[in-house]
């Protein structure tokens, strides 16, 4: 079955930077564009970035939100994806998801991002 989990969230201050990661399983991982999303406490998901598949040239895309401070990226050997996160601000507060769709519907468990100082 699809496995998504997330790790290297935390706590930082604003202007800090994390990297996240997600490791994949139960699906060929190259083939599937993957995604970040985010839920803010109190609020709804909210998509952050995409990657295509390896065959589709692994194009990214970013929430207005968050270009140029975000990079997504892909290892397809390691089946892993990962959330290069700089410039961090206090509005970034939330649970980052990795997932399988934009809408999040297919994600991991999670893992917390609180910018704070």
């Amino acid at each position: 079955q699809v496995q998504l989990v997330e790790s290297g969230g935390g706590l930082v201050q604003p202007g800090g930077s994390l990297r996240l990661s997600c490791a994949a399983s139960g699906f060929t991982f190259s083939s599937y564009a993957m995604y970040w999303v985010r839920q803010a406490p109190g609020k709804g998901l909210n998509w952050v970035a995409t990657i295509l598949s390896l065959s589709r040239g692994s194009t990214t895309y970013y929430a207005d939100s968050v270009k140029g401070r975000f990079t997504i990226s892909r290892d397809n050997a390691k089946n892993t994806l990962y959330l290069q996160m700089n410039s961090l601000k206090t509005e970034d507060t939330a649970v980052y998801y990795c997932a399988r769709d934009p809408a999040g519907t297919t994600r991991g468990q999670g893992t917390q991002v609180t910018v704070s100082s």
